[in-house]
């Protein structure tokens, strides 16, 4: 192995907080990713990491050195796969998992584009809201909304979104449109019993963040049944503009309290396993994502 796979190496045990999670993203064992940080330390003559029994700190050459080799790392990855969809034929089975609300609006108008140009691979959409061990489900692509937790994988940000407050014209006509935000306590929001957090809407008031925790007679804790409840006119719902922008653009749903919004955009990454010999097919759809979502369609 080269000088690449040591600082490869190096990068991925920094973003993954320990050798064995480094392992898991880059298909090797932890033993074979703590000689190649060995091996470059060597050959760098300065220590990297300090290691304990519980964590991993860098060090003062270890930050700089990180810095510059995460950005080298990027680079030769972006160019790998670049290369591996020029001359490799994307083929098989393709496993990718999202939420069912990108899964419905944003990702089935765009899968028969995606087949007619690569007609040797095969799709299985795992649409669900938890997040998918995509390594002990054999997952190829995961697309997840918000900040990533898990920086063992390979990411590629594909887009962002933010949330948007909206009720249906038939409910503002019987129960009134709020205009303040501390007016929602007295309307029936949609909430989530299983994700209390997500009923605590937050407001920018007097160029002060204010929280607001909502209530409401019907708890759903997924957010496409959310959105067809809000149809319906049961009640206020805030979720993404990815769920909701088809329906404000046909007048089904109104947004609400725009004035006072205080949600930042979220980033929506294509994340996928390290491995050496990337398949050309999980490539191939990532770019292929970037390209249908640039600029996003659900923009407003």
């Amino acid at each position: 192995m080269g000088h690449a796979s040591e600082m490869a190496a190096f990068v991925r045990v920094v973003e993954a907080k320990g050798f064995s999670a480094a392992a898991t993203g880059l298909g090797l064992s932890p033993s074979a990713v703590s000689k190649l940080v060995t091996r470059l330390e060597t050959r760098l003559g300065v220590r990297l990491l300090q290691r304990t029994t519980r964590a991993l700190h860098l060090t003062a050459e270890g930050e700089a050195f990180y810095e510059a080799a995460r950005r080298i790392v990027s680079a030769i990855e972006t160019i790998e796969e670049q290369i591996s969809v020029q001359r490799g034929t994307p083929h098989g089975l393709l496993r990718v998992t999202t939420s069912l609300a990108f899964s419905t609006h944003q990702l089935a108008p765009v899968i028969p584009e995606f087949m007619a140009r690569h007609p040797l691979v095969e799709i299985e959409l795992l649409p669900t809201d938890r997040v998918v061990d995509m390594v002990e489900e054999g997952v190829d692509i995961a697309i997840r909304i918000g900040r990533l937790a898990d920086t063992s994988f390979m990411a590629r940000k594909i887009g962002e979104d933010k949330r948007l407050i909206c009720a249906a014209p038939a409910y503002l006509a019987h129960h009134g449109t709020p205009r303040r935000p501390e007016e929602l306590t007295r309307h029936n929001c949609i909430v989530s019993r299983e994700r209390p957090h997500l009923n605590r809407w937050q407001f920018r008031v007097d160029n002060q963040i204010r929280e607001i925790e909502v209530a409401g007679r019907v708890a759903v804790s997924e957010g496409e049944m959310q959105m067809q409840l809000a149809l319906q006119g049961i009640g206020i719902v805030r979720l993404t503009r990815l769920t909701m922008a088809q329906a404000i653009r046909d007048g089904a749903l109104v947004p609400l309290l725009s004035d006072f919004s205080a949600d930042e955009p979220v980033p929506i990454h294509a994340v996928y396993p390290h491995r050496r010999h990337l398949a050309p097919k999980v490539p191939a759809f990532v770019n292929f994502l970037i390209e249908k979502f640039t600029p996003p369609p659900w923009e407003i």
